[in-house]
């Protein structure tokens, strides 16, 4: 008889998951396609203006689709500012422990995909490079599709509706 308590708690702890984490997934799923196209590729370059190149600052132009995504990212529930604390407790310091995380994740490790997201969409705001960082290396590809892959295991699949790819 216990051991029924404890496995309802569990389907119901769950399913709670399901439920908080599914409408911003399904939002940032759109991107999915877009994310695999341009993984391992820069989607930034360097403006410095055009004229008087010795008194202008370069500054990053950035690929529009990411910053919908960026945009989109920051209106979720998936932001997390104390990302710092979820770094300290999965013991994540360099790029391949961000991935390793990724890929151990399951549904009761949403937290430490969330953070991970987190890192890299708030130090964008201020660290320049982050983003391209995040596309680049493959980190908001792999923390998108395992969230989805998590929901998908426990619930329905994740209604995916695909954002519009340029043709380059």
């Amino acid at each position: 008889m216990e051991k029924t308590q404890i496995e309802k708690e569990d389907i119901a702890y769950r399913q709670q998951i399901v439920n908080e984490y599914r409408a911003d997934v399904e939002r940032l799923a759109r991107y999915l396609p877009w994310l695999e196209s341009k993984n391992g590729m820069r989607v930034q370059q360097s403006y410095s203006g055009s004229g008087i190149e010795e008194h202008s600052i370069a500054f990053p132009v950035y690929d529009s689709t990411l910053m919908s995504f960026i945009k989109e990212a920051q209106r979720t529930k998936l932001m997390d500012r104390n990302y710092r604390y979820i770094y300290s407790r999965y013991r994540i310091r360099v790029l391949e422990d961000e991935l390793r995380t990724i890929q151990r994740s399951d549904i009761r490790d949403m937290d430490a995909l969330k953070g991970i997201l987190s890192r890299y969409v708030m130090e964008g705001m201020t660290k320049g490079r982050r983003w391209s960082e995040a596309v680049e290396n493959g980190i908001f590809l792999n923390v998108i599709k395992k969230m989805k892959e998590n929901l998908d295991f426990w619930d329905h699949p994740v209604q995916t509706r695909v954002v519009n790819l340029k043709k380059e």
